[in-house]
């Protein structure tokens, strides 16, 4: 499914969801890489097959690289873990924990096949879908320390949040008509 025919499959209800779709998809404050860097782990951050899908194939078209489609996809992998564990950090009132070592591999951090600031950029969008306040700054805080702009940040969180409401809405409506 192409990114096109997943926005036309939207019902109506759902019409911001898919012009904002075309207007992200469009969007030129990131660079190409950046952009479909940033949907692909989005998508894989929900895990909606359909949307998946047609975010991959959208991603392939725009000439997304395998490095940047691995490096993608680890990070929605990495920050399925990581917005669990430091989120529940955050929630629990005891500190101790916070005082502990994770001991949780995280190696594709230190070299995730891409430049870092893209990495970030696509953990700081996975991070917003699963809802963890510390990633979020942890990842911000790194993408100002490469000088990645402001309107970059907010256009990957746009990518994000539009990402995960298409899903939920594929999801729902695949669960109506089951």
């Amino acid at each position: 499914m192409s990114l096109d025919a997943l926005r036309e499959s939207l019902p109506a209800y759902a019409k911001d969801l898919s012009l904002n779709l075309s207007t992200l998809a469009n969007e030129t404050t990131l660079t190409d890489q950046q952009k479909w860097g940033a949907f692909v782990a989005s998508a894989h951050g929900v895990g909606v097959p359909e949307v998946v899908r047609a975010v991959e194939a959208a991603a392939r078209d725009a000439g997304l690289s395998g490095e940047a489609f691995e490096a993608a996809k680890a990070a929605a992998a990495i920050m399925g873990m990581n917005n669990v564990y430091y989120r529940a950090l955050h929630l629990i009132s005891n500190g101790e924990y916070k005082t502990m070592p994770a001991r949780l591999r995280m190696n594709v951090l230190a070299n995730p096949g891409v430049e870092k600031a893209d990495f970030e950029l696509w953990s700081f969008a996975v991070s917003a879908i699963n809802g963890c306040g510390m990633c979020l700054d942890s990842h911000e805080a790194e993408l100002k320390k490469h000088a990645v702009p402001s309107a970059s940040v907010q256009t990957a969180l746009r990518i994000a949040a539009t990402v995960n409401a298409v899903s939920r809405v594929v999801a729902a409506e695949a669960a109506l008509a089951a």
